[in-house]
């Protein structure tokens, strides 16, 4: 940093150009999006953006009814059942008993993301469901909100998050966790949308979002369970941060694009413009990918490929004897550490194990990877003949397309490439909507929840039908008395 004024590799700021608290015009992108988000109204969502965020609530919830009763989750509900009241105002996945809305955020911000089922943005490198619903849930179910508020709310927090997590670019994702530090903010704002903020009241809350933002991806070294203290400090963040701001509680408003701010602390290189990019145009929300497999979505581009190959050649996993997988370099940060996976959940972080399951059961779901990721000898010197490499290209194409490619060497000495650019479940290779009911199904099998299970077919209709919904808590009465 040579100086006050500019930012070696971020962006210059020049101090009569930067915001300040008594000076925000439509120059700066921050005041662009806040504008956009105070004013945005239901009514203005296109169909396929309210179809698309009930799906995505859909998603979300599976994957949060089936993380609720695995470890570590249980924690996170004995830590609000020691610190919160149980007689609240808001449901707590795998309780009876009910607590505020800052102590559920907390718990069902754990349990969506443990189990590596939770939808994805491509160019945000973020994951917005796990830090959009629990925070708003909590807060309809409090507020007694409507279903049309709640998708409203949901669509702003998915689009401030993902622009948001694009500004901060791929340098920030080098170390920190994109989806808990954006977390707090895009919760944040989607809480405050349900509260009819106005623009000071936005900008105010972004600030004290923001100075909460936190989260590293050491945790990848030695399977720590910090993952899901990132989601669920996240929506807790969002939670406190709306709650206190609506109360009078000033922020930061140079929080984001200022010189002591998001972009110049946590990345190299950030994109201010991208704070308002195809705002009321470019619908970000339903850019969402969906996870097909129960992984690292770095892992996904991969795995798709050589199942692909496996097919085109009538390859068994017997014949391969090496995979080489051409990757973006963030799969290297991210994938690299794992070598040898010590949990389930760190299996879901190494290649070799994502592909073996692949390549040897077919599949790389739940069930594989509960019984088959650790002690599988099959698997495991699958894993062994598995290396990644970076490729230029694919780097290139990243993060805007999450591109496959993997060299198979067989033991008759043939070689065979196969490339994929977009892996199931982007927008470009969707899930149908049978396939993400099926998936839902799947999850909830998967938890083991009789209960929950006998009720799937109602919880995915209501989900269909949220639009309709005069209040949230009657989706979460069916959820907690199951």
């Amino acid at each position: 940093m040579s100086d006050n004024n500019q930012i070696e590799n971020c962006f210059i700021v020049e101090e009569p150009e930067a915001i300040t608290a008594s000076d925000i015009d439509e120059r700066h992108h921050t005041a662009l999006l806040v504008e956009y988000l105070v004013q945005t109204e239901y009514q203005e969502l296109p169909l396929a953006v309210i179809e698309g965020m009930k799906a995505l609530t859909l998603d979300w919830l599976a994957s949060a009814l089936a993380g609720k009763d695995f470890y570590p989750s249980d924690l996170f509900r004995q830590y609000a059942s020691m610190m919160g009241p149980d007689n609240g105002s808001s449901t707590i996945f795998g309780s009876k008993k009910r607590s505020s809305p800052y102590f559920a955020a907390l718990v069902n911000g754990a349990c969506g993301h443990l189990l590596e089922q939770d939808d994805l943005h491509n160019r945000s490198v973020f994951h917005p469901a796990t830090v959009v619903f629990p925070a708003l849930l909590a807060a309809c179910e409090d507020l007694n909100a409507s279903g049309e508020a709640f998708l409203l709310a949901a669509t702003m927090g998915y689009e401030a998050g993902i622009r948001i997590g694009e500004f901060l670019g791929r340098s920030h994702y080098r170390v920190f966790h994109t989806t808990s530090t954006v977390g707090s903010i895009s919760a944040a704002v989607a809480v405050g949308k349900l509260m009819n903020f106005n623009r000071e009241e936005m900008l105010n809350l972004i600030g004290n979002a923001a100075t909460q933002s936190a989260g590293v991806w050491a945790f990848l070294e030695d399977a720590a369970d910090s993952k899901q203290l990132h989601t669920a400090k996240a929506n807790a963040n969002g939670l406190l941060a709306a709650y206190m701001t609506q109360m009078g509680l000033k922020g930061a408003k140079n929080s984001l694009e200022g010189v002591q701010g998001l972009g110049v602390g946590m990345t190299q290189k950030c994109d201010p413009s991208a704070l308002s990019d195809g705002l009321g145009e470019r619908w970000a929300s339903i850019e969402t990918s969906f996870k097909y497999h129960a992984s690292c979505r770095h892992t996904h581009p991969a795995g798709d490929a050589l199942l692909q190959l496996m097919r085109d050649e009538e390859l068994s996993y017997r014949e391969i004897v090496k995979v080489e997988v051409f990757v973006h370099q963030a799969a290297i940060d991210v994938l690299g550490a794992v070598t040898e996976p010590q949990s389930i959940h760190q299996a879901k972080f190494s290649m070799g194990t994502v592909l073996g399951l692949l390549a040897v059961h077919g599949r790389a779901g739940l069930f594989e990877f509960e019984q088959y990721s650790l002690t599988d000898l099959e698997v495991i010197a699958f894993r062994k003949k598995v290396s990644m490499t970076f490729d230029p290209e694919i780097d290139a194409a990243y993060p805007r397309e999450w591109r496959g490619k993997v060299r198979v060497e067989t033991l008759d000495g043939e070689q065979y490439i196969a490339t994929l650019r977009y892996p199931k479940g982007d927008p470009e290779n969707p899930l149908s909507k049978i396939e993400l009911e099926q998936k839902f199904e799947q999850l909830l099998q998967f938890s083991g929840d009789q209960d929950l299970l006998a009720n799937s077919e109602e919880l995915i209709a209501m989900v269909w039908q949220l639009e309709k919904m005069k209040s949230l808590r009657e989706l979460t009465a069916l959820i907690q008395h199951s």
